[in-house]
């Protein structure tokens, strides 16, 4: 069986999007995946199944997640390798910067049209760099008064959930061993 880190968009947020992380285990073992475990309560999810197209991975733990919840939780899947990749292009994007980093994760590889475009966007004291799959957004300022951020990124480059980078970080420990 290959394991998968899922990454579940827009859950959680105000009074009507709630799926605390144990349901989510639940939902993510009652779709018939394994090695179920969760991190925080932000939807990360550590998965074991026998498919191998993320596409239809995805697809499965949407419609488990919208049957369980009663509404649509976007979720993008990355192998173990694909998030370590993440993690190490971090690192060596800005070393000596002391702001905050984030990541927006995308469910599609973007064109390399929109990935300047998105990149264009970059400012004094706002690094926007895409990398495959992520989009790093590296800011002095508190990231919801960047002029780049989650929302800018989706509109821009489609469907995307963000994580501070401390928390890739973690889960690359955690689970990508």
């Amino acid at each position: 069986m290959a394991t998968y880190v899922a990454f579940l968009r827009a859950i959680n947020l105000g009074p009507h999007r709630k799926f605390p992380k144990d349901a989510i285990a639940e939902a993510t073992r009652a779709a018939g995946f394994d090695g179920v475990a969760t991190h925080i309560n932000t939807g990360n999810v550590r998965l074991e199944t026998r498919m191998r197209s993320r596409a239809r991975i995805e697809a499965a733990l949407e419609e488990a997640y919208l049957a369980d919840r009663g509404f649509a939780v976007p979720t993008i899947v990355l192998t173990p390798a694909e998030l370590r990749a993440v993690v190490d292009d971090a690192a060596g994007l800005a070393p000596d910067h002391t702001g905050r980093h984030y990541v927006s994760l995308l469910k599609d590889e973007p064109t390399a049209a929109a990935a300047t475009a998105i990149e264009a966007r970059s400012e004094p004291g706002v690094l926007v760099v895409v990398r495959g799959r992520a989009v790093h957004l590296v800011v002095d300022t508190d990231y919801r008064g960047a002029a780049v951020d989650n929302t800018v990124v989706e509109k821009v480059l489609g469907v995307s959930t963000n994580r501070n980078v401390t928390v890739l970080r973690a889960l690359v420990s955690k689970w990508c061993s």
